[in-house]
């Protein structure tokens, strides 16, 4: 498990969990940004919600709020001697972020 902070206007930048990601928000607003084909969708989440981030989901998490977000994100799965988070390049579907 970690605890991640993001000040407002900052993001996680392009990435994937190879086994994915179980995130509660405990402080703070940020909108999520999914990779899906050849389209973007966005979902905002707050204070007190939880969602996933499935294996191999391409993400990029922004700060769309006015104080730093803080996460707390438990990432099962992760290959004996592996990185939980895989940098990604940006996948050109959600221009403007």
């Amino acid at each position: 498990m970690a605890q991640i902070t993001v000040d407002p206007g900052g993001s996680s930048g392009w990435h994937s969990h190879p086994g994915g990601a179980i995130i509660i928000v405990q402080q703070g607003a940020l909108t999520v940004y999914h990779s899906v084909g050849h389209q973007c969708r966005t979902t905002t989440y707050s204070a007190g919600q939880a969602f996933i981030e499935r294996p191999g989901e391409v993400d990029d998490v922004l700060n769309t709020g006015t104080v730093p977000y803080v996460l707390y994100v438990t990432f099962p799965r992760v290959p004996p001697g592996g990185s939980p988070r895989i940098d990604q390049p940006d996948p050109g579907t959600c221009p403007g972020i």
